[in-house]
């Protein structure tokens, strides 16, 4: 598989650490089943990616974005990489969904992987990554201007254009991802998954809680919202 060059631009990443089981209130989703080998691994993200991609492509230009709907899905087959997948933009705007390799072995089934690949859609298609660029440009601009005004100097306006910019870039990360989840939940659907059977995963991650300013919303949350997305199209 070919390897893939980190983008130098922001990207909106769903980072997975699979060490510790995640807290969920109220019903599990489904079993998600013992880890496949592999070769099934590998053939479960051959067809995910073959019967999401014009699911995912018919649905950006539905959106009437702007923005590139051609989509390119890749493997970042570099070593000791932790299970995650991630959405960036290419060259020319193009819209690229990564998955690592250890994403691909700890997927359980087809259905988490095409609620992740839905979900990283998503992001691109829901115009993330320049919405949140254009919120740390203007935390940026607001605490610079701030600092300049009561007198600081370059290095402390400079400080605080950074301080600024990364408190505007998560002032709604977890809007953004719950966005993501709805989303991705349609996509998954549409393509012939089971999207609740597909969060499951989330119950084999660390919870990241409510914590002020984080970047992902809690699990319980997540999987609410996939099973509120579901009830609109059930």
């Amino acid at each position: 598989m070919r390897k893939l060059s980190i983008l130098a631009c922001l990207a909106l990443s769903a980072c997975i650490d699979v060490s510790q089981p995640a807290p969920v209130t109220g019903p599990p989703p489904p079993k998600a089943g013992p880890a496949l080998s592999p070769d099934r691994a590998a053939r479960n993200f051959t067809s995910v990616v073959a019967r999401m991609e014009p699911v995912i492509e018919q649905e950006c230009r539905a959106a009437r974005i702007r923005s590139n709907c051609n989509f390119r899905i890749v493997v970042d087959d570099r070593p000791d990489q932790p299970p995650n997948a991630y959405q960036t933009l290419g060259k020319n705007g193009r819209p690229i969904i990564a998955f690592t390799l250890g994403l691909i072995a700890e997927a359980r089934n087809a259905d988490e992987l095409a609620f992740v690949m839905g979900h990283e859609a998503a992001h691109h298609i829901e115009e993330h990554i320049p919405r949140q660029q254009q919120e740390a440009l203007t935390g940026a601009l607001i605490f610079g201007g701030l600092t300049a005004i009561t007198g600081g100097d370059q290095a402390a306006i400079q400080s605080a254009q950074n301080i600024g910019g990364t408190l505007g870039a998560r002032r709604y990360a977890k809007d953004f991802e719950l966005e993501a989840d709805a989303l991705g939940t349609v996509l998954a659907w549409k393509a012939g998954y089971d999207p609740e059977r597909g969060a499951a995963f989330f119950t084999r991650i660390p919870d990241p809680g409510n914590r002020f300013l984080g970047t992902h919303p809690p699990n319980a949350s997540r999987i609410d919202t996939v099973r509120r997305t579901l009830a609109t199209l059930r």
